[in-house]
């Protein structure tokens, strides 16, 4: 790409003479503010009609017109084409996050199902980069459709889902042979031809061939049947019924196998800001389900923009389908051709969808007018809480609450929590669990001073930023605790506020203790303030319930196996690879334990009454 870079500064700049100067090619232009902060980031054919634009034309949105008042200063780039200018634009898009283009939140990759390539194929779920030893089948636009349809294929061709570790060391079938979603090639009860075949209905089923997969297990029904194999005709007609009922559920079928996206978005005329843009996913004539996506600083943009910013911002570097359907007519520029060398095969941006594509369109603009309308009530809901909330504590500014619970077992497996709520809503990727150690085991005071001070310690540095409220999960003792911490990080301006639960534990009577307040403060079980106290408090002791499980399973997993006298590092490591973890080797018989590398037929005994 060749670049060249002009750039003005506002105490010089005089916007005719440097839009003169820019040339007529493709690129890219970074506005900057005073304090040479990237504000917006935009691409052209044409730099110099593009950028000039801004400054002679008078019928500027407002949002444009608050944005170009902040120019400071103004960066271009040439590029040899169109589509090397959206390449670059949506880079810097994502790399700087400036505050006046639209951003849509990048999301981790899809999730895919995967048919592995073993002399026996493993059905799984499965994100991140594809390995060509194996066939994947997706993307699906959320896991909750991953593992709902692993399932339905489960209960239909019985194909196996256990790790490497366990299939190739089972001696006997395993719990899904019995419920009949496995066929037991573990143990050869079906031959390695007669599992094929399911593998490939399997794959025809995802492929969309749904029509060829019936006749072909109809045909076998009634070979069956005619030689008298009831039971396994049986069997067949049990798939056929699955799969039709299946069939059923897509209400997105075109008996062809074509892979599309279908993009709608959804704006308003009701003063309210917020944009919703659904993305419905087809792959092999099947509709896989659809996601909802709310992009960022999109007030003032039209559908069309915030449409042109979904499908440059959400393909860059990721796979895309040979069709694409759009609701809005947007301006293809160099999005085809982008997008089609990007995939190595031919992208079509459909902008007039016909027949049976123009209802699919208009179920995906229902679904984000749905998903829309209730994004808002939803935050009328927050906004109306977080207010009652604020009257009642009479705080002067509350928009950011952070809450901690502690969560052991009998004080084993420590785990402390911080939840995070934010802007009407609760923050995941802000969420953070602290392991606690060096405390009394069971101390619950101790380790909320302990977490507390971990997690201030860098805002009394002077990094970070305090929350308007930091709400403790627990009583005068764990107050008490909390505001030591505080006290010895010399941060005497936060906001400390328990939350002890009442009478009977029930929901409704909680009371909220101040550090500084003798009696503490009960509201009334309906007021929207304590329902979001309830939600935040309730969702703090999930994270920290979670998190404390898995430490201790990881734990036991290790120490009941370290106890056993004769079993080291290296004789547990066989074990647990053998049996695929601590279950695995708990329902192991003595006969399956002797067949582990390392252990004798005494070892095994003595492994099997330890564990029993």
């Amino acid at each position: 790409m060749g670049r060249g870079i002009w750039l003005a500064m506002k105490t010089t700049f005089n916007a005719k003479d440097f839009c003169s100067n820019l040339p007529s090619q493709p690129g890219v232009y970074r506005m900057l503010n005073a304090t040479q902060e990237v504000i917006y980031v935009g691409k052209a054919v044409d730099l110099k009609k593009r950028v000039s634009s801004y400054f002679q034309n008078k019928q500027l949105a407002p949002r444009t017109k608050l944005m170009v008042s902040h120019v400071a200063a103004i960066e271009t780039s040439v590029t040899h084409s169109e589509a090397e200018a959206l390449l670059l634009e949506n880079n810097q898009i994502k790399s700087l996050n400036p505050r006046y283009n639209i951003l849509f939140r990048d999301d981790k990759s899809y999730p895919y199902i995967m048919l592995s390539g073993h002399a026996f194929p493993r059905l799984g779920f499965y994100r991140g980069i594809l390995n060509k030893q194996h066939e994947y089948f997706g993307p699906f636009p959320n896991v909750g459709i991953v593992r709902e349809s692993i399932h339905l294929l489960q209960k239909v061709f019985r194909i196996r889902t256990c790790e490497d570790s366990v299939f190739k060391n089972r001696s006997r079938p395993c719990l899904l042979h019995q419920i009949k979603r496995c066929s037991g090639p573990c143990v050869n009860i079906i031959s390695q031809q007669a599992y094929h075949e399911d593998v490939k209905n399997t794959r025809l089923f995802l492929k969309g061939q749904q029509t060829e997969v019936l006749s072909a297990i109809a045909e076998k029904m009634q070979q069956a049947a005619n030689q008298m194999e009831y039971e396994q005709a049986a069997v067949f007609r049990d798939q056929i019924q699955a799969l039709r009922k299946i069939r059923e559920k897509q209400f997105i079928d075109s008996g062809k196998a074509l892979d599309a996206d279908i993009i709608a978005c959804a704006t308003g005329e009701d003063n309210n800001d917020e944009v919703c843009v659904n993305l419905a996913m087809v792959r092999g004539g099947r509709h896989l389900g659809d996601k909802n996506f709310f992009p960022k600083n999109a007030s003032g943009y039209d559908s069309v923009a915030v449409t042109e910013a979904f499908i440059s911002q959400h393909y860059l570097n990721r796979s895309t389908p040979q069709l694409i359907i759009v609701g809005e007519k947007i301006h293809l520029d160099g999005l085809q051709t982008l997008l089609s060398e990007q995939s190595r095969h031919k992208v079509t941006i459909s902008l007039n969808p016909t027949g049976e594509r123009r209802v699919w369109l208009q179920m995906a603009t229902e679904n984000a007018r749905l998903a829309r309308a209730q994004t808002i009530n939803r935050q009328a809901s927050q906004e109306a809480q977080l207010t009652a909330l604020q009257q009642a504590l009479k705080l002067a500014e509350l928009a950011r609450i952070e809450c901690f619970d502690i969560s052991h077992t009998q004080g084993e497996a420590t785990i402390a929590s911080c939840v995070v709520y934010d802007n009407f809503s609760m923050r995941n990727s802000e969420y953070r669990r602290f392991n606690i150690n060096g405390i009394t085991p069971g101390d619950d005071y101790a380790a909320m001073h302990d977490v507390l001070l971990r997690r201030y310690r860098k805002v009394a540095e002077g990094e970070g930023r305090l929350p308007d409220l930091i709400l403790i999960d627990g009583g005068k003792g764990q107050v008490s605790a909390a505001q030591q911490a505080l006290t010895e990080l010399g941060i005497s301006d936060a906001h400390l506020l328990g939350v002890a639960k009442g009478e009977a534990r029930k929901p409704g009577l909680e009371q909220l203790i101040f550090p500084a307040m003798k009696k503490p403060l009960q509201l009334p079980n309906d007021h929207p303030g304590l329902h979001l106290i309830q939600q935040i408090r309730d969702e703090a002791h999930r994270f920290a319930i979670t998190g404390h499980r898995n430490k201790r399973s990881k734990a036991r997993t290790s120490s009941r196996l370290e106890q056993i006298g004769g079993v080291g590092a290296k004789r547990r490591q066989c074990l647990l690879e053998r049996f695929g973890g601590l279950k695995g080797v708990l329902t192991a018989s003595i006969e399956e334990l002797q067949q582990t590398e390392g252990i004798s037929r005494a070892l095994a005994e003595k492994i099997y009454q330890e564990l029993h």
